[in-house]
């Protein structure tokens, strides 16, 4: 009997998802399917019968808007939400605004992977002339947080991304799971595959081929010392998500017209 629940996802469909570029920390609003994406997480948790006591979310709006679309269909609007710059997706670096397929046929699709997927393998930073540095670090949500905005990070490998997570897990988090709170997290891709292969001590090596489709809830349930019952479970149709998480694979692939 599982002494702890806690549903992870990644938020639903953003524009440059749709455009399959490296969005990283550039701010984007829920493309039309990926709000229906997150109106169905919302309808199936519902109908799961999950009641959440408070959301964590990313400062993204992706991410703040997937929390809002699954609580209203939940009829939860009233549950607090916290964000932090900590769940943010994964710095990017000198990648972001990138299609990922275009990279694929310059870089060729095993570099795309280790950029993408691998554990300590590091893009090449952002620098004052990319075209989305001052969006991103002259954007006032970047002056509240918890650092100055000269230690915020210019690229971050997938275990940057668990280092600055893992503080905020463990002071935010996790009192608040072992108060007994039903908690919700609507993070990024991989914000999520970080805080999964902390809790469920995937290997350095394992983690390059877990992948999460958008808007789709992940089940963890976990003992008295939050170690894992068992593997986490994606909650709904299982061939569609399946389906979903090889189209997000297939990103980093040359398309077949090109090859």
């Amino acid at each position: 009997m599982a002494k702890y629940r806690l549903v992870i996802l990644r938020h639903g469909e953003g524009a440059w998802n749709k455009e399959n570029r490296f969005c990283s920390w550039v701010d984007q609003k829920l493309s039309s399917d990926g709000i229906k994406e997150a109106r169905n997480s919302g309808k199936h948790l519902k109908a799961l019968g999950f009641e959440f006591d408070l959301v964590f979310t990313s400062v993204l709006t992706r991410s703040i808007q997937t929390a809002w679309i699954i609580l209203e269909e939940m009829g939860q609007e009233w549950v607090p939400i916290q964000s932090s710059w900590r769940l943010n997706e994964r710095h990017y670096g000198a990648l972001i605004g990138l299609n990922r397929a275009e990279m694929a046929l310059n870089h060729g699709e095993e570099q795309v992977k280790l950029w993408r997927r691998s554990y300590d393998v590091t893009p090449p930073p952002i620098t004052e002339s990319h075209p989305y540095y001052e969006e991103i670090y002259n954007d006032r949500r970047y002056k509240c947080c918890d650092v100055s905005q000269d230690n915020l990070p210019k690229a971050e490998s997938l275990k940057d991304v668990l280092d600055r997570l893992l503080p905020y897990w463990n002071e935010k988090i996790v009192p608040e799971l072992k108060s007994g709170k039903m908690i919700l997290i609507s993070a990024h891709g991989n914000s999520s595959r970080a805080l999964l292969k902390h809790v469920e001590g995937i290997s350095d090596e394992d983690i390059i081929n877990v992948t999460l489709p958008t808007g789709v809830p992940i089940l963890l349930e976990l003992d008295e010392n939050l170690h894992p019952l068992g593997p986490h479970q994606f909650l709904g149709d299982q061939e569609a998500i399946q389906a979903a998480i090889k189209k997000v694979e297939d990103q980093g692939k040359v398309k077949s017209s090109e090859k």
